[in-house]
């Protein structure tokens, strides 16, 4: 595990307004269908190219999660979002429409949880209310990262499915009701065991994941009991196995209470072997099924590691090993 080092911060006033979802045909056709609030019947939605389309995707989220806040843009000081593509052009274009101040992020598909921690920072340093988001779009991730898709390339088992949708959470430093709350959060370090396949994105994230969850157990004096669930970002089956087994050896079982987003996303019959990746998985379930369930008291405290495998198509065709990310937020009804 290396040198321990406290790396968990606390907040006090980081209230979850509301959140927004703008999902793909394939993710609402998943296990969540029915949860989102506006689900794309073609992952077009109208452009004339899928980069386009993703733009759109955040356009509609950002202004959905303001307007089910019952906030105008006129509202909102800073707008902390993030995508996939290179420059992150599809967060970046979209907050041309924004009065807001615009922070552009990046840490892959541990996106949306470093934003949640981002924008809590600033709600307790003065803002009033940020709206925090990330994304991601199959055709748009798969001809950067890989291969064209007109090529029809046969997937590895052990690869994931990259999500399509945008999810947006509005935060605010207060609130008239009682409402979810970001708590702690435990900022991730980069962890590298030398994993060299990119189709393989769950073992090279694993451990971050464990690293960072270790952390916040000794930064708290928790432990996996404290918690209803504990939400991976797009960990996958075979990633999520290998995080139980880390986990364990360190003294933590947490087999009891880990869900991942991106394994949870699809039916097996959807045939995307490990699950869901991207930076749409945790932006997506956690603004519609985990913060519905927090909401209606079903849960009561829960933990949501985003996990991202920090790689690039440069550094893949170079050689490189895929380092990996895990940021982690606690959240209580």
């Amino acid at each position: 595990m290396g040198v321990y080092k406290k790396r968990t911060l606390s907040f006090a006033n980081s209230h979850i307004l509301e959140g927004y979802t703008v999902a793909g045909p394939k993710e609402n056709d998943g296990r969540y269908k029915g949860f989102f609030d506006h689900a794309l019947e073609d992952d077009m939605f109208g452009q004339k190219t899928f980069e386009r389309a993703e733009r759109k995707m955040f356009e509609h989220a950002i202004d959905g999660a303001i307007a089910k806040a019952n906030l105008t843009a006129c509202d909102i000081d800073a707008v902390i979002a993030g995508d996939l593509l290179n420059q992150i052009v599809s967060a970046s274009f979209a907050a041309r429409k924004q009065h807001a101040g615009f922070v552009g992020i990046y840490n892959a598909c541990a996106t949306f949880v470093e934003s949640l921690i981002i924008g809590s920072c600033m709600l307790n340093n003065g803002l009033e209310n940020v709206v925090c988001g990330a994304g991601s779009h199959f055709s748009t991730a798969e001809r950067q990262y890989r291969y064209p898709l007109e090529l029809g390339v046969l997937r590895s088992p052990v690869t994931q499915w990259t999500a399509t949708g945008v999810g947006a959470t509005v935060l605010s430093n207060r609130s008239e009701t009682v409402v979810p709350r970001v708590t702690r959060a435990t900022i991730g370090r980069v962890v590298d065991y030398g994993i060299m396949d990119a189709n393989n994105m769950g073992a090279a994230m694993a451990p971050s994941a464990c690293d960072t969850l270790v952390t916040f157990f000794k930064d708290t004096d928790s432990s996996p009991s404290d918690y209803d669930v504990i939400y991976t970002g797009d960990l996958g089956k075979l990633g999520s196995d290998i995080l139980m087994d880390l986990t364990r050896q360190e003294g933590y079982d947490i087999s009891a209470q880990l869900h991942d987003c991106g394994a949870s996303l699809y039916w097996d019959e959807q045939q995307t072997y490990q699950g869901g990746s991207g930076a749409a998985c945790s932006a997506l379930v956690f603004n519609s099924v985990l913060l519905g369930r927090l909401r209606r008291g079903e849960y009561k405290r829960i933990l949501l590691a985003g996990t991202g495998a920090l790689m690039s198509p440069t550094t893949s065709f170079q050689g490189d090993s895929i380092p990996a990310i895990t940021h982690l937020v606690e959240v209580t009804a």
